[in-house]
């Protein structure tokens, strides 16, 4: 009897600091496809293009640009990806605007053991946060 092969999500990470990529990919490479790791923020729309990913980690502190207008560009070009932003920033208002510009998730860099879960949430359709927040209307 064979056993179905079960599609692992794709996952493009992206942060500006290599030892945070280095291990982000090596917690992740387990469960999931790690199909790239870009430190610059002007090469991800590219790439995500290339490499078709399931799922963005997006680091907002990019050093070239800032992960919103990484996640601006994606809305406008329309890629499919679901962003799963991953931030040192805790402030509920970062997490608010990584909502406002696409987001479907937002893990603070301090609860980065939460990270697998997050990714599965927002693969499926879910919506993940580290933080409860409201939205202004």
């Amino acid at each position: 009897m064979r056993r179905a092969r079960v599609k692992k999500i794709r996952v493009l990470l992206v942060d500006d600091n290599p030892a945070i990529l280095e291990a982000l990919a090596g917690m992740l490479r387990p469960n999931f496809a790690v199909v790239g790791l870009i430190s610059r923020g002007a090469e991800v729309v590219d790439q995500a293009e290339a490499l078709k990913p399931d799922v963005i980690v997006l680091d907002i502190s990019l050093g070239d640009v800032n992960g919103f207008e990484v996640a601006t560009a994606f809305k406008i070009a329309r890629c499919p990806a679901r962003i799963l932003f991953l931030s040192v920033h805790e402030d509920p208002e970062f997490v608010r605007r990584a909502f406002e510009v696409g987001g479907s998730g937002y893990v603070f860099k301090s609860k980065m053991p939460d990270l697998p879960r997050a990714i599965e949430e927002v693969a499926h359709g879910r919506i993940y946060s580290s933080v409860i927040f409201t939205v202004r209307r």
